[in-house]
């Protein structure tokens, strides 16, 4: 079963400059965290705050070659997590005919937003990786819960975050 999923924000840890796109489930309050490339996030970024480019990014022009092909971009889905590593497919249909092609998440979610496609997360993924927010019920704080099943790079993302300067 696939879960549609939007994104909720593309994110830069100040201690390491790492970002991670997060995607939420548009059905539930389960977000997913997926750690990805200083270009892709930027990629993504860019066309989700409508900025111009002065000239084609990387996913902009595979946009294009698939249209000039006479294909279109039906979908994108997050299929797999396998060693802490997130795997994708972006659908495409030319001819009536379906095909799969293999990507990493980030590529696939960066033409994702230009193609204006849904994205989907296998619920097998989300059951594994997914944190859940949950209210705190002693202060009414939202604190993340489920760390324990979320890929090891996050947790340590969360680990390394110093929000002593917060109080």
């Amino acid at each position: 079963m696939m879960v549609r999923v939007s994104i909720d924000s593309v994110r830069v840890s100040l201690m390491s400059q790492h970002r991670v796109v997060v995607l939420k489930d548009v059905d539930a309050t389960r977000y997913l965290p997926i750690w990805i490339g200083p270009f892709e996030a930027d990629a993504i970024t860019i066309e989700l705050q409508d900025v111009e480019v002065a000239r084609p990014l990387t996913h902009d022009l595979l946009k294009a070659a698939i249209e000039q092909l006479g294909a279109e971009v039906e979908r994108v889905a997050i299929t797999e997590l396998r060693n802490d590593t997130f795997y994708a497919e972006i659908t495409l249909s030319m001819n009536g005919k379906r095909m799969a092609i293999d990507s990493r998440p980030s590529d696939a979610i960066a033409l994702a937003v230009r193609a204006e496609v849904p994205v989907y997360v296998d619920e097998a993924v989300m059951t594994q990786a997914a944190i859940t927010p949950e209210p705190d019920l002693d202060t009414g704080v939202t604190e993340e819960t489920g760390a324990a099943s979320a890929p090891d790079a996050f947790r340590d993302f969360l680990e390394e975050l110093d929000l002593s300067g917060l109080e």
